[in-house]
């Protein structure tokens, strides 16, 4: 091709020392780890989309760039998309770790009525205003160490008005950007103090989801139903009690994510693939046939080391055991007041391969396009693969294993969001 017939884009990343496009969709069993790693690569961008991707010689010949962004010496790679967040908040507890550094368990803590309870006191409490301001800054630093797209729950309300301040506030960060927020609704996270959990979740059932399903339809613009959570755990919502809050979501349109057999083996992972649901999440008790039923599904197992890692546990999601039953593996943060306050995804991949015998690229496959399909969103963001979102990242490393080997500093040089370069922050007006 002529250099006069080159396509004019609106910007070129080129010269990776390593381009990983994560081509193909979402990575099951034995298959997870697959890079699509092209050396000395580049991206070439047009309108927020993917147009093409290949060697930094190809695309140079095809495409003519408004501007472009040198990544010489270092990886490319989409951004990280995180699928299980407890974003929004208010206050702290830091002195429940203190109380776990002396021994206190996290199941003990919550049955006195802290934990959880804690910080739905502290929620409640708190303007949509002072909520968004408490959000903001923990949003940032996620998108500073890479994280383009993420969950993000409710559950620190447990009531109507306090859960949907907490919906408003992530549609409200959403609308903000550069993070594009998946919301979640969890009034089943915990049992709020002076009622019996039957009782709860007969109003969880009757009066929050059907009012959600109204409140959804007038305030989100005609983006899809949230998901719906529920904390399957002792202490919290047994089996039968998860799956009426499940069945009756399901029943009003909404999918379905599960927190599933974290502290004890209950089986909520087998209801969350007997339902269908898009995710289970922890999964650090899960039973050995549970296991294979997850393998066999379509349900996304989400593990989130950052927690047993917070917690001080030995117990981690059982990896390898998934992948070898053929289940779709993706990682997360987790990222929320008591056990995990973390807002790096690359710290979570460190953890995952000392705790959870990932390789880098496995790991990186788990917090990119499986973690994507996590929340249904793996058609547009989670792969830097032509149509798109141009949702990716230059790392200030030399290759990809880096990522994994390092932890403890952000590696993130450059962010890229729908096309945008997004951080480092622009000062000239054009970002």
């Amino acid at each position: 091709m002529s250099q006069h017939a080159r396509v004019t884009v609106d910007l070129l990343v080129h010269s990776a020392s390593q381009l990983l496009t994560l081509a193909g969709g979402p990575q099951r069993g034995a298959a997870l780890g697959a890079l699509g790693l092209v050396e000395d690569g580049a991206v070439a961008i047009h309108a927020g989309r993917i147009v093409a991707n290949g060697s930094t010689d190809e695309l140079r010949q095809s495409y003519a760039a408004r501007e472009e962004l040198d990544a010489t010496g270092r990886v490319v790679m989409p951004g990280f998309v995180d699928p299980h967040t407890h974003l929004v908040w208010a206050g702290d507890r830091a002195e429940e770790f203190e109380q776990r550094v002396r021994g206190a368990t996290y199941l003990a803590i919550l049955a006195a009525g802290g934990g959880i309870l804690s910080t739905v006191r502290s929620t409640r409490a708190a303007s949509l205003e002072s909520l968004i301001a408490a959000s903001r800054p923990r949003l940032k630093r996620m998108l500073q160490h890479g994280t383009t797209t993420a969950e993000a729950k409710t559950g620190y309300g447990l009531t109507l008005e306090t859960e949907l301040r907490q919906l408003d506030a992530i549609l409200a960060l959403d609308a903000e950007g550069p993070v594009e927020l998946s919301p979640t609704f969890l009034p089943a996270h915990a049992v709020p103090e002076g009622i019996s959990p039957q009782t709860y979740v007969e109003q969880i059932c009757a009066e929050m989801l059907p009012t959600l399903n109204r409140w959804w339809a007038e305030h989100a613009d005609g983006r899809p139903l949230p998901f719906v959570d529920v904390f399957c755990e002792v202490g919290a919502f047994d089996l039968k009690l998860s799956r009426q809050v499940l069945e009756r979501a399901r029943s009003l349109g909404f999918p379905l994510k599960v927190h599933a057999d974290e502290f004890n083996p209950l089986g909520g992972t087998r209801l969350a693939v007997e339902l269908g649901a898009t995710s289970a999440d922890h999964l650090l008790q899960i039973r050995e046939s549970d296991i294979s039923a997850l393998g066999r599904s379509g349900t996304v197992a989400v593990a989130l080391p950052a927690t047993p890692f917070g917690l001080a546990a030995s117990t981690y999601a059982p990896a390898q055991p998934i992948l070898q039953a053929g289940g779709i593996l993706a990682l997360g943060t987790d990222l929320n007041p008591g056990s995990a306050w973390c807002e790096s995804m690359q710290f979570v991949i460190a953890l995952a391969c000392r705790y959870m015998g990932l390789t880098p690229a496995q790991a990186i496959a788990a917090a990119t396009i499986n973690a994507a399909a996590a929340i249904r969103r793996d058609s547009d963001v989670g792969s830097l693969e032509p149509g798109k979102q141009a949702d990716l990242l230059v790392l200030d490393i030399p290759e990809y294993r880096h990522l994994g080997y390092r932890f403890g500093t952000n590696l993130v040089s450059t962010v890229v969001k729908k096309g945008q370069i997004v951080m480092p922050e622009r000062t000239d007006g054009m970002g």
